[in-house]
């Protein structure tokens, strides 16, 4: 299964898009809230019953021991959003301060989250935040360049009205090159369109020379219900915001085997010591609050 990290050039939804596509999936998920700026689900969707000693920060020290204890935090501190445990969540940072000491994490948490993808069949969504650039690079203090770098898709989330287009604009063509320099190639990146505004998909993928591989309606009151928690809608479970979300799960995993069989990727390399991950996730569903 793919891991697929989501960007915006400012304020798309991104967070909710990933959390959508988390809970929509048919196949075990888990969705890495990787924002260097901070991660909202913890306070939003889940009101604050995930603790700030709970998440992605704790991984820092973890790494700096080794592949196995790394592997072991990571594992420890996924929280399940759902009662089967199906549904997964690294929970984002709680201060952008905190971004710094994830510089060197960054590698090695690729590697764990394309274990669950390839050995475990986990669907692997990152919330990678705003893209942000320096001098036509990926900036690496507020950017986790590395997990676009090795994604298997990167979509930037936009919205169908000229300001987010506008925004994109500038940005789609250094992430492409970023992309094809760094990362598994140009063809990586693609457009996640929320049909908020008067633009389609066709016109969205001509005006950004960059194609939609995605799109979910706007939907407000499941928006709300994502970003805020609390109670959820009327006919949440059948809502059109998590129909199209299924669906585009089922695109974007053709999407990227396809680019596999094109490209002939070589299996990645496999490492035991993140056997333990794989074993403690199929063992048990993870806390839920």
């Amino acid at each position: 299964m793919p891991v697929t990290a989501l960007v915006s050039a400012k304020s798309s939804g991104v967070t909710t898009t990933a959390l959508a596509l988390t809970l929509a999936s048919k196949r075990p998920s888990l969705l890495a809230e990787c924002d260097p700026a901070g991660g909202t689900i913890r306070a939003g969707f889940l009101q604050g019953h995930v603790g700030a000693g709970f998440g992605l920060y704790h991984l820092a020290a973890a790494e700096r021991t080794g592949s196995v204890a790394l592997a072991n935090a990571f594992a420890s501190h996924l929280w399940g959003l759902d009662e089967a445990g199906h549904r997964k969540l690294l929970p984002g940072l709680t201060d952008p301060g905190q971004a710094a000491a994830l510089g060197r994490t960054w590698p090695a948490l690729s590697e764990v989250m394309h274990v669950l993808a390839d050995d475990a069949g986990y669907d692997v969504f990152v919330d990678a935040g705003r893209l942000a650039l320096e001098s036509g690079r990926l900036h690496t203090a507020l950017t986790p360049a590395p997990l676009l770098h090795q994604a298997d898709l990167v979509l930037m989330v936009v919205r169908g009205a000229e300001h987010s287009l506008t925004l994109a604009r500038h940005l789609i063509d250094p992430l492409r090159t970023e992309l094809a320099e760094r990362g598994s190639g140009p063809d990586a990146l693609g457009l996640l369109l929320i049909e908020d505004g008067p633009y389609r998909a066709h016109q969205v993928t001509e005006a950004l020379k960059t194609p939609v591989l995605a799109a979910l309606p706007w939907d407000p009151d499941t928006a709300h219900y994502f970003a805020h928690g609390g109670r959820p809608p009327r006919g949440y479970g059948r809502s059109t915001l998590l129909r199209h979300a299924r669906t585009a799960t089922e695109h974007l995993e053709a999407t990227a085997t396809r680019r596999r069989i094109q490209q002939q990727y070589p299996p990645r390399p496999a490492n035991p010591q993140l056997a333990g991950v794989l074993q403690r996730l199929t063992e048990r569903g993870g806390p839920r609050g």
